[in-house]
């Protein structure tokens, strides 16, 4: 096979790589991750923290959801290239041992289909460089700096193995691989550089705010809430980054006569609150908030937030609380940061009354989850806690 067919082959590829990548981007616009792409989150971020014990019920959660198992073979040697050999042959024993429980109980998995071969003289260093500068969306090939030009092999390995190698292997496409790439540096941790490049890369290959909502959601639900946190505060970077504002944007000066205070509602406050001053950031912002008033034992029911809380205390004193943790004291001047999906509540003490300001980010849905109130057994019992540990 002459050289001018092993190009045309590379650009065939480059091609459909393209097109699966324009059809999957057009069908999840305004969805979120299906079963299949959710259940790569776990069986990605497991393999790559190493916990096998975490990751067998991953494995059979993944293939219940419809991976094939050539699929699941195909997620784990792609992680070798991020997570190194010893995890990934890790893993692939624990699916062996998942594959072979599985067979023991009667369980019939679909195998799926193998990889295309490619012809002999396929040339490997123009499809990886293809496929990279259609990933990163510019020309990187001839880099004048940087560790290309400090350590060359390193970058041949990356370009010959990585892009070429393994992604030439058709059995994932490359969104599908965009997925177990985020998912794996999402997990490890000294990863932030890389897991900012490729989350520009999920989102050039046409991965949704709802898609990566649910990215984080899985993470969150079925990881670790610190790796969730991690990797949402970093998606945060790159979404603001991409959505930037020109600077033809003018000052906006909102008067204060023009924002009424309104009282907290009964379902979702106990006591008498009120919020003043509501605020609205303006595009490309997705940040709102309000100076929330407490008089003496009110408060917030439980709830929680999508992207975290801050609060700003600006007069008297007051509590806050996470769900399973004492309750803590906060007083005029203190700065309350409350994580994401952290159920909680915060109001004033029994015999003073508080006010702050609170700051919430909305992306893609609502930004809280109202639950029930707190009970006045749960509020007095959190009075006893704060000053427990206070002393």
């Amino acid at each position: 096979m002459n050289k001018t067919f092993t190009t045309m082959l590379a650009g065939l590829f480059i091609a459909v790589f393209s097109i699966v990548t324009v059809v999957e981007a057009d069908a999840g616009k305004n969805d979120g991750l299906n079963a299949m792409q959710k259940a790569i989150v776990p069986i990605a971020a497991f393999t790559a923290t190493g916990q096998m014990d975490q990751l067998k019920p991953a494995l059979n959660q993944g293939l219940d959801a419809g991976l094939t198992v050539n699929e699941i073979k195909e997620v784990l040697v792609h992680i070798y290239a991020y997570a190194g050999f010893p995890r990934a042959l890790n893993a692939i024993n624990a699916f062996k041992s998942v594959m072979d429980d599985r067979k023991a109980k009667g369980i019939t998995d679909e195998t799926g289909r193998e990889a295309t071969p490619l012809p002999d003289d396929f040339d490997k260093n123009a499809y990886g460089h293809k496929v990279r500068n259609n990933l990163v969306g510019r020309d990187i090939s001839n880099r004048k700096s940087g560790y290309p030009v400090f350590t060359p092999i390193i970058d041949k390995f990356l370009v010959e193995h990585l892009f070429a190698d393994i992604f030439v292997r058709d059995i994932l496409s490359h969104k599908q691989r965009e997925l177990v790439t985020i998912s794996t540096l999402a997990a490890m941790t000294g990863t932030e550089a890389q897991l900012k490049g490729h989350l520009n890369i999920a989102m050039r290959m046409g991965y949704s705010d709802s898609q990566l909502k649910d990215f984080i959601t899985v993470l969150n639900d079925n990881v670790g809430a610190e790796i969730a946190e991690r990797a949402n505060r970093i998606l945060g970077d790159v979404q603001g980054k991409e959505r930037a504002g020109t600077n033809s944007q003018k000052i906006v000066v909102t008067p204060a006569a023009s924002l009424p205070p309104t009282q907290g509602p009964d379902d979702k406050f106990t006591g008498s609150v009120r919020i003043d001053t509501r605020f609205e950031a303006q595009d490309p912002s997705h940040f709102y908030g309000a100076n929330v008033v407490f008089d003496p034992g009110s408060r917030t029911a439980w709830h929680s937030h999508t992207l975290g809380q801050l609060l700003i205390v600006t007069s008297g004193t007051g509590l806050v609380q996470r769900r399973g943790d004492p309750a803590q004291k906060i007083g005029k001047g203190d700065v309350v940061w409350i994580p994401p999906y952290q159920k909680h509540w915060h109001g004033a003490t029994p015999d003073t009354p508080m006010a702050h300001i609170a700051i919430v980010e909305q992306r893609d849905g609502p930004s809280v989850e109202w639950m029930e109130k707190v009970s006045d057994e749960q509020y007095e019992a959190s009075i006893s806690e704060s000053e427990d540990v206070a002393e």
